[in-house]
């Protein structure tokens, strides 16, 4: 991976400040300045398991119950979260510019701090935590309740010494649809998964470069002549496509960027 010094920040300003079309893209980093657990690397596990491999359809047809005691643990913690600085700088300049610019916020984060903060045109590429998804009937509904089911209350605690999960899955989250009844999972896009297409459709440009395909939003853009910056804590295989990049954390770098 190359090294880059940080790029010329007024400079950047000034390419920002005649731009039309603004797209932010968003992903982990972001949200770890908030205190929300990446669930990569040596972070990665919740009590045993390896996070990513509760975040399958197969994991959730085996066993629904481990799943969403782990969801309503995410749930948690991303309840308790603030946004920070950053996400709020974005959001301040959404609506600064709101009559002069067409800024969409895209997000892999499935926390909802950008809207927690007050961003309005946002889409949420891997989908959120407060969103449900009945298995039988598709339908999507948000929901905030903290715990989401009687079942799941004082549940989901990350220790390792807890094996399994022994709630009844007839004591899981079940659809309110009159006829329907389905069991409810959330809606986030799990490994395996397609992208929702009417978000993706939406989802032009974008980041860390790490996570695919979201990684393959901004190389992209640059290719075709969109000026694009990225904000990082150290370089990614796609900084040298960039025409910016900026070293440092996000709740740093972006009040000082967007400040009009």
């Amino acid at each position: 991976m190359s090294t880059r010094q940080s790029s010329d920040m007024v400079k950047f300003r000034e390419a920002l400040k005649s731009a039309k079309n603004v797209v932010i893209l968003s992903g982990a980093g972001m949200s770890a300045e908030s205190g929300i657990p990446t669930f990569r690397g040596a972070g990665g596990y919740w009590r045993k398991y390896q996070s990513s491999s509760l975040a399958t359809p197969e994991a959730f047809k085996s066993n629904p119950s481990l799943v969403w005691e782990f969801y309503h643990y995410r749930r948690e913690v991303a309840a308790k979260a603030k946004p920070n600085p950053g996400h709020i700088a974005i959001a301040e300049y959404e609506k600064r510019h709101a009559s002069d610019k067409n800024i969409t916020v895209i997000t892999q984060n499935v926390d909802g701090l950008h809207a927690k903060a007050g961003t309005k045109n946002l889409l949420e590429l891997h989908g959120c935590l407060y969103k449900t998804r009945c298995t039988k009937c598709r339908e999507v509904l948000d929901n905030t309740d903290i715990p989401i089911c009687e079942a799941l209350s004082n549940r989901g605690a990350p220790d390792v010494n807890i094996v399994g999960s022994d709630i009844p899955v007839k004591s899981l989250p079940h659809c309110v649809k009159p006829g329907c009844g389905g069991l409810l999972r959330p809606h986030i896009v799990w490994f395996g998964e397609n992208l929702e297409k009417a978000v993706l459709d939406k989802a032009v440009v974008g980041t860390s470069s790490v996570v695919y395909p979201a990684a393959m939003f901004a190389p992209q853009a640059a290719a075709r002549g969109s000026i694009v910056a990225e904000f990082n804590l150290e370089p990614t295989p796609a900084t040298s496509d960039f025409q910016y990049y900026f070293e440092g954390p996000c709740g740093e770098m972006l009040p000082q960027v967007l400040a009009d």
